[in-house]
């Protein structure tokens, strides 16, 4: 562990959550009138962390890809907190499944609420893919580009985790495109820890996937993308895979 670097994460880490109370609180009276408000103030959010990202710890940010402004759904790769700032930031009107339990954070949950983001259980796998389906459909979830984790957590570079079925139970009944989305932020952001190391962190939107496909065919394809384009992404990082 390199000790300046290791300094100056935790003063990005601390000063990213006292910015998040920050704004949270003063875009707060115009988020609570308005669900517009409540999505400038997460994307002021956002555009501080990856600013001060890219000079406090060295740690610059890339998107690549046609990045969707109609009403799809996103499937994306997840490795660490920021691949969710720079997907949202990325998006015209972007919401999440969220675990229900974050509704009820300080600031994060509220917000999370306003922006349109649904919250399911997930220790109760089949009614929260219902609930899902139906916040989704009966307009509870906005529309905009809904974003679903298809592993359900972070995952880091170069551990396999088993892709999850509600993300076809949404793909069928939404019957929307679906734009799977491949990153390298883990390489630089890990999953858990404090360190921040410098680079390049890149979230890339692949290819839209058509409705209509059936579940074995729609989650094979989703799962090939996601994953080769991300290992590929990772190597370009300069991440070695240990095999087993």
């Amino acid at each position: 562990m390199k000790p300046l670097q290791f300094v100056r994460s935790l003063a990005f880490n601390t000063q990213m959550y006292i910015a998040m109370a920050v704004i949270g609180i003063g875009y707060l009276p115009y988020a609570a009138i308005h669900p517009q408000g409540a999505r400038k103030a997460c994307k002021a959010y956002c555009r501080w962390v990856i600013w001060t990202a890219s000079w406090m710890v060295g740690l610059k940010s890339e998107v690549r890809g046609p990045v969707p402004t109609d009403q799809v759904m996103v499937a994306a790769k997840h490795q660490s907190f920021l691949d969710i700032i720079l997907i949202f930031n990325a998006v015209p009107r972007g919401k999440f499944i969220m675990k229900r339990e974050l509704m009820y954070a300080p600031i994060l949950g509220f917000y999370a609420y306003r922006i349109g983001c649904v919250f399911v259980n997930r220790g109760k796998r089949g009614k929260a893919i219902g609930k899902m389906v139906r916040d989704v459909k009966s307009g509870s979830a906005k529309p905009g580009q809904l974003c679903i984790y298809p592993q359900g957590t972070r995952i880091a570079p170069g551990v396999a985790a088993p892709y999850k079925i509600g993300t076809h139970v949404l793909y069928d009944q939404l019957e929307q495109p679906c734009v799977p989305v491949a990153c390298n932020v883990g390489v630089f952001w890990e999953k858990r820890g404090v360190m921040r190391h410098p680079g390049t962190a890149i979230v890339e939107f692949l290819d839209p996937i058509r409705p209509g496909l059936s579940r074995t065919d729609f989650m094979k394809r989703l799962e090939d993308a996601i994953e080769q384009r991300s290992n590929a992404l990772n190597e370009e990082a300069g991440f070695k895979r240990i095999e087993a």
